[in-house]
């Protein structure tokens, strides 16, 4: 995570809850939006509904390690993503995590579409709104 930052204020989450694009996905929800910045940001959220603090931990770390292996292969600068982890991502392993939070991943940065086709759009023309 050499170009990545950590989300920590409640300000900055709330802002992306309301002001991003978001994927729904059956182990996590993905928002993402674009940022003016040289970095990344990445926020990741577990609730306690999730289960207990040693459940809540390895699905964080889950997640971060499944962002790692993303960031190898694609560059993440100048977005903000923040990722919610639901009650399924507690009996998951990495590499369902990792597939999901890529293919969701493309999809709201306009690589493809859900069926899998090519899209012709920019990461640029993500809206703000």
């Amino acid at each position: 995570m050499i170009y990545t930052d950590s989300i920590k204020s409640n300000t900055e989450f709330k802002r992306m809850y309301y002001k991003s694009k978001y994927k729904i996905g059956f182990l996590t929800v993905i928002y993402l939006k674009k940022n003016r910045e040289k970095t990344a940001s990445l926020g990741i959220t577990v609730s306690k509904k999730v289960g207990n603090a040693v459940v809540r931990n390895r699905v964080r770390r889950i997640i971060l390690a499944a962002y790692r292996e993303l960031e190898k292969a694609e560059d993440y600068r100048g977005l903000t993503i923040v990722v919610v982890a639901r009650k399924s991502c507690c009996k998951a392993k990495m590499c369902d995590v990792l597939k999901e939070m890529k293919r969701n991943l493309d999809i709201l940065k306009g690589v493809k579409t859900k069926n899998g086709f090519k899209k012709v759009k920019p990461i640029n023309k993500i809206s703000s709104s």
